[in-house]
């Protein structure tokens, strides 16, 4: 999401001067190290003043063509169950804003890690009201098509994966729920050219109940989930969206992400960073839960991931996506670090529609400010742009992925 916030800005460097107990605001609150599966006779470090709770309350502030100014705040819990300092943080980030032309966020992430890490919980609870601008569904859409569209949106999605290894590896049951109201068009193409949206089947178009149920597999193998220097991380599911689960549609979701991380030139100073994510649909997938590329507001779709850093929100969507992305990020001087990356993908009906020639680009640059130094807590500010969309400001608390 093209978000400016100089608001936050100027709260998160002024509070640098705490960064040793400033608390994480991680993507996915994950360990740093494994935690052994044997049970240990010796007493459990005990918890220090930095392994407290801790909460942090920013002021939000933005603007954006579709919504004008908007303004908010966040509140970001972290604490930890227990007095063991070896079982991992748990974390919450609730946040709302309101903008100049009414429309609304309230999103609440959360990843729980219960006593003795016998079982991860992570999940969202979130309602949304936004506007977005449509371009018709595929890979070859055209910017000259934009339409404002409008709707309201509820979420509720949990994993709960009990620990199967000593090793970072977590399997069990994902369970997804949105329904999606007042869908509208707010603005056609032109005055003289309706919206796409409308040639959508009219269900689709009234929005409706999707619910779906599946197992969940994860691996989390990052020395640090904020910003890693080393590492693997594979998180891969499936999700059965069914009627019988009081949804209005049925059809079926695969998704496989992975990622990996390793210093070069021999010093942590520099880390490569990939990433590929795939999402495949079988089935009557509605528009809206459609595979899309483009930057993401959050949330537990995509693992918080920034996915095509550069093009514009969903700015292609279809059944079938494949997406990869490289980061060089290095640590330029004090808390300064700087990043280059890019990214390609496409769309498509199946799989085999893919062709060379249709493959779409993002990438930019940016620069990152150490905020917690302890736990790699990163501010991001980049400049990206790419296929069919203009260079825009991209800020956000902790690394794309």
């Amino acid at each position: 999401m093209r978000f400016l916030y100089p608001l936050l800005a100027l709260t998160l460097a002024a509070a640098a001067a705490h960064a040793q107990t400033a608390p994480v605001v991680p993507d996915i609150a994950l360990p740093e190290a494994p935690v052994p599966a044997a049970a240990s006779t010796a007493k459990p470090p005990k918890l220090g003043e930095d392994d407290k709770p801790n909460f942090i309350p920013v002021p939000v502030l933005f603007y954006q063509q579709e919504t004008g100014f908007g303004y908010g705040g966040a509140i970001l819990p972290v604490w930890r169950f227990g007095q063991d300092t070896t079982v991992r943080k748990s974390n919450a980030r609730l946040i709302a804003w309101y903008t100049q032309k009414k429309q609304s966020t309230i999103q609440l992430t959360h990843t729980i890690f219960t006593p003795d890490e016998k079982v991860y919980l992570a999940g969202e609870l979130s309602q949304y009201d936004l506007s977005f601008f449509y371009y018709g569904l595929g890979n070859e859409t055209k910017s000259s098509d934009e339409s404002l569209i409008g709707y309201k949106l509820f979420v509720f999605d949990e994993k709960i994966m009990p620990r199967i290894t000593a090793h970072n590896l977590y399997a069990g049951v994902r369970y997804r729920l949105t329904n999606t109201t007042k869908v509208r068009v707010l603005e056609d193409i032109n005055e003289m050219r309706p919206s796409l949206f409308r040639n959508l089947p009219l269900q689709e178009q009234a929005g409706g109940m999707v619910s779906g149920i599946g197992p969940s597999i994860l691996y989390e193998g990052r020395d640090n989930v904020l910003a890693t220097y080393k590492g693997i991380y594979l998180d891969a599911h499936a999700l059965f969206m069914g009627k019988g689960l009081g949804g209005d549609y049925n059809f079926q979701r695969y998704q496989l992400d992975l990622r990996y991380f390793r210093p070069l030139l021999g010093s942590k100073r520099t880390t490569l960073a990939l990433q590929y994510l795939g999402q495949f649909h079988s089935g009557s997938v509605p528009f809206r839960e459609l595979a899309s590329m483009g930057a993401n507001i959050g949330g537990s779709l995509y693992n918080n991931a920034g996915i095509m850093r550069g093009l514009y929100e969903s700015r292609f969507r279809d059944r079938q996506m494949m997406t990869a992305q490289a980061e060089i990020r290095r640590n330029l001087f004090w808390r300064i670090d700087g990043a280059v990356f890019a990214g390609a993908g496409q769309v498509g009906n199946s799989v085999g529609d893919y062709s060379l020639s249709g493959t779409k680009v993002a990438g930019g640059g940016g620069l990152r400010f150490r905020f917690n130094r302890r736990d790699r807590l990163n501010i991001r500010l980049d400049y990206a742009g790419g296929t069919d969309t203009a260079p825009s400001i991209y800020f956000a608390v902790g690394e794309a992925f």
